[in-house]
């Protein structure tokens, strides 16, 4: 995966701090800006956690990354992908990504609500198979 190409495709300056942001997020798939911060600063000491922050949000604000926000714990985030929903171990805290066809969902929900919907988040939380052991 090129980062300096998606960068670019998003029409967003590349620096070394937003390629390291994008390399740690597709090599762990969902980070929190606090596990983020800590990888970062083994490369970047001097970044600070407003500099973290300011780059997620930039690159939020292109659907580069996404954040997944979790009920009851901290958001993660991820690179953008196609729509899928999540599923969250409540022992362990793995969260995976799901196929997940959001169609259906959206239709019916906005049938029943009334409302224009733009975006679907489902996290899924339940015991992982490690854990069930």
């Amino acid at each position: 995966m090129k980062h300096e190409h998606i960068l670019k495709h998003h029409q967003l300056k590349v620096t070394p701090q937003r390629i390291a942001i994008i390399e740690l997020m597709h090599h762990r798939g969902h980070i929190s800006i606090d596990d983020l911060y800590t990888a970062i600063k083994y490369k970047f000491a001097s970044i600070s956690l407003a500099t973290l922050y300011k780059n997620v949000h930039t690159m939020m604000g292109v659907s580069l990354i996404r954040e997944v926000k979790i009920p009851g714990h901290k958001s993660k985030y991820e690179i953008e992908k196609e729509t899928h929903a999540h599923v969250m171990c409540k022992e362990c805290g793995e969260l995976k990504d799901i196929p997940f066809n959001a169609e259906t969902l959206l239709k019916d929900t906005m049938n029943i609500s009334k409302y224009v919907a733009n975006d679907i988040s489902v996290v899924i939380s339940g015991i992982c198979p490690n854990c069930q052991q």
